[in-house]
């Protein structure tokens, strides 16, 4: 399935979730990137009347929220912006006792705590409107886990879980996304400057080639498959004991 077809197959099946949660509408966290914008779109096109974007700076770079809202208003999406840089430094220094100046912005502890806040941010807006939270986790994040459990993992529905990188560009480019979105490098706005490639060690394109043809460079391999096998756990349930 491609283009316009998955474009169609996706807007009905977010139309189904709706339908049988008994929910009224869809909430997205905009980052300004390829992924929540095409998320943000399909769920306008299944929801137009009761879909809400949020775009939540924190510490990261001012163009990230310059693009997501660029997004939500080329395609009439309602957004509100929440600013969380303060309620990250407030519990930042809460929990080492530190300023946040003299904490390692790379320090994967603290980093997670933005996606988890911005977890908690979208549940209050979905609570509030009796609406669903879209996440933005594609097939090929999911596939090696890389997503932060309760934080950006935290949602209802995975409108783009079963598709590759590839795949999410080619729904952007139907969908009329912005070429300067699609282009841009791919992040999870950890801290400024970070880039999944860097943080990785390796490539979306490596990644998708991979996933479907079980071939890549050594050091990619054993990357992969590190990551796969590591962050299983991510994509289960917790478990309870069988007594």
């Amino acid at each position: 399935m491609q283009g316009q077809d998955l474009v169609a197959a996706l807007t009905n099946w977010l139309k189904q979730q709706l339908d049988n949660s008994g929910q009224k509408g869809y909430v997205i966290g905009l980052s300004g990137g390829i992924d929540s914008a095409v998320v943000a779109v399909l769920c306008k096109r299944a929801c137009p009347d009761n879909t809400l974007g949020v775009v939540m700076p924190c510490f990261n770079d001012k163009k990230d929220a310059e693009d997501a809202e660029l997004a939500a208003r080329l395609f009439d999406i309602p957004y509100v912006t929440v600013p969380l840089d303060d309620t990250y430094r407030l519990l930042a220094e809460t929990l080492t006792g530190k300023r946040l100046e003299e904490l390692d912005k790379k320090d994967i502890n603290l980093a997670n705590l933005k996606p988890r806040l911005r977890m908690a941010t979208l549940y209050f807006f979905a609570n509030q409107r009796k609406g669903l939270v879209a996440g933005t986790g594609n097939r090929s994040e999911l596939a090696i886990g890389y997503f932060t459990k309760y934080g950006d993992g935290g949602v209802d529905v995975l409108p783009i879980g079963n598709l590759l990188k590839y795949q999410v560009r080619e729904v952007a480019i139907c969908l009329g996304i912005p070429q300067k979105i699609i282009d841009r490098r791919p992040s999870a706005c950890l801290w400024e400057g970070q880039e999944d490639a860097g943080e990785l060690g390796f490539t979306y394109d490596e990644l998708d080639h991979y996933l479907l043809k079980k071939e890549a460079s050594s050091g990619a391999r054993e990357k992969i498959d590190y990551l796969c096998a590591a962050n299983r756990h991510k994509l289960k349930m917790p478990p309870i004991p069988d007594f």
